[in-house]
């Protein structure tokens, strides 16, 4: 599964046969903003919408930015894979 950064969409994407999974971001300053997430039924319950959430904790982490998770999928997958973010920083309140 390749995760593609899609700066000029401001979104990740999978793109596999022609069907799309992406998670939409904004980035403002140092705020990666979380903002929804899209999983085609062909693609769900396969982690595909995980792996997209990791790749924008991936970029977070090494570019030096916060996280600011308003996507419902997203807080909730990063919620229950705490390890997922370590020396990342997460703003919660900001999210909802």
């Amino acid at each position: 599964m390749t995760i593609v950064n899609d700066r000029d969409r401001h979104r990740f994407v999978i793109d596999e046969n022609g069907a799309e999974a992406e998670l939409v971001y904004e980035l403002d300053g140092t705020s990666l903003r979380l903002i929804h997430t899209e999983v085609p039924p062909q693609f769900q319950g396969h982690g595909t919408g995980g792996e997209l959430v990791q790749a924008a904790v991936d970029w977070a982490r090494t570019d030096g930015l916060v996280i600011v998770p308003r996507c419902p999928f997203a807080r909730r997958w990063l919620r229950e894979h705490p390890a997922a973010v370590d020396g990342v920083e997460v703003n919660w309140s900001a999210g909802s």
